[in-house]
């Protein structure tokens, strides 16, 4: 059922109005002042919002620019005596979607309104299909060969027109930011930012500066004043990885975001408000947190509406082949020459390894592994896990000896990775990240 809310402060004409859609099959709610009509739009999905220009002293410009700042789905009718040129147009430049001139005609108020529910019902038709296609294009990045990652998928779907905060756990390296940008991508605030922060990289002091903003001159330094992230992704999305290693002074201002939507900067008095999808990360135990009394239970329970738990790579094994496949699509592009080929002994290792540091650590040895390889095809040998770094070292051994400080170790690197890339310079640059007069002047030719 389509529910309407229409805003007038003279009872008469609401209590009319009122009745008059009711008998057309509408839900309508009314609100005699701004303040109401907020709260109204605060509690209950409204699709029209039908409201005087002119309520009492204030302008129902207000209300418009509010439904715009919110990012409310409801559409607007304005309803006003000054059928001026100059007010509808700018009422439609705030935002709204038609306008009545009053007193109103109630057959052309019941035409307006079936007009704009069928363009907001093609408004949202289209916003679904393209946040389908969005979708699948977004969570073709997931590997999902496994059964545990196919969940996931399936939850990412069923939260996409919700607003709800997400707690993504796991390991380090299972790809939990990559699970927060789909859930972005995925939603209808895909057109905002998505903005992520670690949280244990920065101190306290500077953590709380970055996420919340500062005034000019709250601390030495501060020079001006900066916005921070929660002010930087409104209308989008903030992505908090490790959230429990952040102090409980930044765990109390978190929590007065997620009850309040407002933030206040560092060194001010007055709070901004700001909308923003939390989705918060960690690879902590955050009950035994509780528990110990390290975190705080009331901010646990706003952060995790939607729990998400991205197992560890080695209770996926499904997931390898294709993870794998992939990484060599990526390294293929950015190397951009032909590689070397996995030999079938040298999928063997890869798929038998357990990945104590998850999808991080498979791209790292796979990285490693073309990087030092010889060959047109990688065998076990090239492969180097972590428990055997040590064998690199002592394969290296008597260049070690022989190199006179660490810019031939350099140089020795560089011209290997050139004889692997058949003498290419702008391909080796690439692999080695850096840029081709820089490897020209490692190698003494410029």
């Amino acid at each position: 059922m389509t529910n309407i809310l229409i805003v007038d402060d003279e009872r008469p004409i609401l209590k009319t109005l009122a009745l008059l859609l009711m008998r057309e099959g509408y839900k309508v709610e009314t609100a005699d002042n701004i303040p109401a009509a907020k709260a109204i739009l605060n509690e209950h999905d409204i699709d029209v919002m039908i409201t005087d220009l002119r309520l009492g002293e204030v302008s129902g410009e207000e209300l418009i620019s509010h439904l715009q700042d919110q990012h409310y789905p409801a559409e607007c009718i304005v309803m006003t005596a000054y059928g001026s040129i100059e007010s509808a147009v700018n009422c439609m430049r705030l935002g709204a979607y038609d306008y009545l001139t009053k007193p109103v005609n109630p057959d052309e108020l019941v035409v307006r309104v079936q007009r704009v529910i069928e363009k907001k019902r093609l408004s949202d038709e289209i916003l679904r299909l393209r946040a389908e296609i969005d979708a699948r294009g977004t969570l073709e990045y997931i590997v999902s060969k496994s059964p545990q990652m196919s969940r996931i998928i399936e939850v990412i779907q069923r939260i996409r027109n919700l607003e709800m905060p997400v707690l993504i756990t796991g390991e380090t390296g299972t790809g939990k930011e990559v699970v927060a940008q789909a859930i972005h991508n995925t939603s209808r605030r895909v057109d905002g930012p998505f903005l992520a922060i670690n949280c244990c990289a920065l101190p306290e002091s500077l953590l709380d500066s970055e996420l919340f903003g500062h005034l000019k001159g709250a601390f030495t330094g501060a020079t001006s004043a900066a916005k921070g992230l929660f002010q930087q992704a409104d209308g989008g999305t903030l992505f908090l990885d490790e959230i429990g290693d952040i102090s409980p002074h930044l765990q109390s201002k978190l929590l007065r975001v997620l009850q309040e939507g407002e933030v206040r900067p560092v060194g001010g008095n007055a709070s901004q408000k700001v909308n923003v999808r939390i989705i918060a990360a960690t690879n902590r135990d955050l009950p035994a947190m509780i528990s110990a009394g390290e975190f705080r239970a009331d901010l646990f329970f706003r952060l995790n509406v939607v729990p998400i738990n991205i197992p560890p790579l080695r209770e996926r094994p499904e997931d390898i082949r294709p993870l794998v496949e992939r990484t060599l699509r990526q390294l293929r592009e950015r190397i951009g020459a032909d590689m070397a080929t996995l030999s079938k002994e040298a999928w063997q290792k890869l798929l038998l390894y357990d990945y104590p540091g998850n999808v991080r650590q498979l791209e790292n040895i796979l990285e490693r592994t073309f990087a030092l390889a010889q060959g047109s095809v990688v065998t076990p040998d090239d492969i180097y896990l972590e428990d055997e770094i040590g064998d690199i070292e002592v394969a290296n051994e008597e260049e070690l000896k022989d190199a006179v400080d660490l810019d031939e170790l350099v140089t020795r690197h560089i011209r290997r990775v050139l004889a692997l890339h058949k003498g290419n310079q702008v391909v080796a640059s690439r692999a080695l990240g850096i840029s081709r007069s820089t490897l020209r002047r490692k190698l003494g030719l410029s």
